[in-house]
C-alpha cells in the first residue's frame, strides 16, 4: 500500500511543469539576483540577522521572485500565506489577515504573506496591508513587473524595501538547464537526452533571462521526440516558435524603450534608432505615439539644422495614418533614419525656453507703439502704429527699427548643417537691428 501511495505521488509530482518541478528546495539551489543574495548583500543581511521586513520584489517574469518569497518563508520560520492580485480581493485579504492575527497571538508563529501581481490592486485593496504591515503582523513580500513607483501606493512602499530582480545571465540559465536533464527525481534524468554542443547556451540566449521560459522549452523539447532524445538548436527554435516580446504598452517597458529611440536618434545613432524602433512596433506599440515623438523630436533636436526634417516627420505621421501597419513600419523606418542622420540642433527648442522663462519671470515687456494695431478709428490720436517702417520698402527687406523695445538675443544657431548659413545671416540682421535699438 505504501509503494502504491509513493507511486500515486510520484505520478502527480510528474503531471506538474518542469518549471514548476525544478523550483529550488533551499537557498543553496536558488540562482541568480547575486545583487541581493551573495554574501555580504542586503537581503542576504536580513535573512541571516532574521531582520527580514516587508519587501516590494520588482523585475521581468521568470527570475524567481515568487521561488524566493517561499523560500524566505522557509529561512525565517514564518507562516506561508499567498494571494495573487488578479485572482483574489479584499474579502480574500482580510481572511489571511485575520488568521495572521490569530497565529500571532495563538502560536507566536509570524506570517510572510505573499501578493504576487501587486500592483494589479487598486489604492483601496493596497490600503488594507497598511496597518498590518506597521505593525508586524504580518511580513508582505509583493511581487510586481512594474516599476513600483507607478504601480505601488507611497504608504506602502515607505514601508518596504525595494528589491530589483535583475533577468538571470546566460551562464545562470544554462545552469539550471543542465541541472534540470541531470535531476532523475525532478527533472528528465529518465528520458536520457543528448545535447547537441552549445544547445543549452543557445537556448539560454533565446529566452533573454526567463528560468520558467527556458525550462518549459527545454521541457517540450525533450517531449516531442520519440527516444532515442537529441536536442539541437534547431529543436529548440521550433519549440520557441515566436518569442513573446517583454513590452508593456503603458508601463516601463514603454517609457524605457520611447527613451532609448528618442536618445539615439539625438545621437545620430541610426542602427540603434532603427532596433528600437523595431522593438516597440514587436510589442504592439501605438504608431500614432511613435509619429507624434518623432514630429517632436524633429523640432526638438533638429530644428533648422535641417528644415527639411520636420515636413518629413508630419508626411511620415499622415503615411502611417493612411496605410497602417504592417507597410508603414517602411515609412517609419525611412523617418528614422533621415533623423537620426540629420545635423542636430536644440536651438530652436533654448530659444523658446528661454523666451517663456522671461515672460514667466521678469516684467511683461509692453508692444512698441509703433507695431501697435493701427486699423481702426481713432489709433492715430492715440498714437498706435505711428512711426512704423515698412520693411519691403527698403532695398534688403530689412529696416533698422526695435521690435521688441529690450536687448534680447534666444535664438543661437549652431554651426551646423542649415543652422549654418542662418548664424551668418542672423549676424548681419542683429547687427543692423542693433543700429536701431541704440539709437536715441
Amino acid at each position: 500500500m505504501d509503494l502504491f501511495a509513493e507511486q500515486e505521488r510520484k505520478n502527480a509530482a510528474a503531471v506538474r511543469p518542469l518549471a514548476a518541478r525544478m523550483r529550488p528546495r533551499n537557498l543553496a539551489e536558488f540562482v541568480g539576483q547575486k545583487q541581493l543574495l551573495a554574501p555580504g548583500k542586503l537581503l542576504r543581511r536580513l535573512i541571516d540577522a532574521d531582520r527580514l521586513g516587508s519587501v516590494i520584489l520588482f523585475g521581468p517574469p521568470g527570475t524567481g521572485k515568487t521561488t524566493l518569497a517561499q523560500l524566505l518563508a522557509l529561512e525565517t520560520g514564518r507562516y506561508f500565506a499567498q494571494l495573487s492580485a488578479v485572482l483574489h480581493g479584499v474579502k480574500e485579504l482580510r481572511e489571511v489577515l485575520a488568521a495572521a492575527r490569530e497565529r500571532l497571538a495563538t502560536s507566536a508563529q509570524g506570517t510572510l504573506l505573499f501578493i504576487d501581481e501587486i500592483h494589479r490592486f487598486n489604492r483601496a485593496q493596497q490600503d488594507a496591508l497598511l496597518a498590518d504591515v506597521e505593525d508586524g503582523t504580518v511580513t508582505l513580500i509583493g511581487a510586481t513587473t512594474s516599476n513600483p513607483y507607478f504601480a505601488v501606493n507611497g504608504a506602502l512602499l515607505s514601508r518596504s524595501q525595494l528589491l530589483e530582480f535583475l533577468p538571470l545571465s546566460e551562464e545562470e540559465l544554462t545552469q539550471l538547464l543542465s541541472r534540470a536533464l541531470s535531476d532523475r527525481e525532478r527533472g528528465l534524468a529518465h528520458l536520457k537526452v543528448e545535447v547537441e554542443a552549445d544547445a543549452l547556451e543557445h537556448l539560454a540566449r533565446l529566452c533573454e533571462g526567463d528560468a520558467r521560459q527556458a525550462l518549459s522549452i527545454l521541457e517540450t523539447a525533450a517531449l516531442s521526440m520519440a527516444p532515442p532524445v537529441r536536442l539541437t538548436r534547431e529543436l529548440f527554435d521550433e519549440s520557441l516558435a515566436r518569442r513573446a516580446i517583454q513590452y508593456d504598452v503603458s508601463g516601463d517597458e514603454h517609457y524605457d524603450c520611447a527613451s532609448a529611440l528618442i536618445k539615439s536618434i539625438r545621437g545620430s545613432d541610426v542602427d540603434a534608432g532603427i532596433y528600437w524602433l523595431a522593438r516597440m512596433l514587436e510589442g504592439g506599440e501605438d504608431v500614432r505615439f511613435l509619429c507624434r515623438r518623432l514630429v517632436i523630436l524633429a523640432s526638438e533636436d533638429i530644428g533648422n539644422a535641417d528644415p527639411q526634417a520636420l515636413p518629413l516627420a508630419v508626411a511620415c505621421f499622415q503615411a502611417c495614418e493612411q496605410i497602417g501597419l504592417p507597410e508603414c513600419q517602411l515609412t517609419l523606418s525611412q523617418t528614422v533614419a533621415y533623423l537620426a542622420l540629420a545635423p542636430k540642433s536644440n536651438a530652436a527648442t533654448t530659444a523658446i525656453s528661454q523666451a517663456r522663462q522671461d515672460v514667466r519671470q521678469h516684467k511683461i515687456v509692453p508692444v512698441p507703439k509703433h507695431l501697435r494695431d493701427g486699423h481702426y478709428a481713432g489709433a492715430r490720436q492715440l498714437d498706435r502704429g505711428v512711426g512704423y517702417q515698412y520693411a519691403h520698402d527698403h532695398p534688403e527687406g530689412v529696416v533698422a527699427q526695435s521690435y521688441l523695445g529690450i536687448d534680447r538675443e534666444y535664438y543661437q544657431p549652431v554651426p551646423r548643417g542649415f543652422e549654418q548659413q542662418l548664424q551668418q545671416r542672423l549676424a548681419q540682421l542683429r547687427q543692423q537691428l542693433k543700429l536701431a535699438q541704440d539709437a536715441p
